[in-house]
């Protein structure tokens, strides 16, 4: 896992509940996506592969929220629609279970979209 000391210190600045839930979501992205580069852009952690940007995360008092929101088939799009906030964001609220399996599965998405 190649992890960089801004994400580090963004991570390590957010209230203990969202931190907990970005760091979990920043694990699953290297799981999911094998060479994996973080650093940050746009004032938030940002995962690449090849130089190339496939997607954002943002921790909020709140609700964790990742962008952009892939591409998806009309199944996935189900699972998705509850999370869809805006255009191209996904949020997830913090007062309900965070759906690792769906991060999972879209960060994977995002990376084949983005960086082919």
């Amino acid at each position: 896992m190649s992890t960089s000391p801004e994400v580090d210190a963004y991570v390590a600045a957010l209230p203990e509940g969202t931190r907990t839930v970005v760091e979990e979501i920043r694990r699953r992205v290297h799981d999911a996506v094998p060479g994996t580069d973080e650093g940050i852009s746009y004032d938030m952690p940002t995962f690449s592969r090849d130089g190339r940007a496939f997607a954002h995360v943002a921790g909020w008092a709140k609700h964790v929220s990742i962008y952009p929101v892939p591409e998806v088939d009309d199944v996935l799009a189900a699972e998705v629609a509850p999370y869809l906030s805006g255009r191209g964001t996904l949020k997830l609220p913090l007062a309900q279970e965070i759906p690792y399996d769906l991060v999972s599965r879209l960060v994977a998405l995002l990376a084949e979209q983005k960086t082919g």
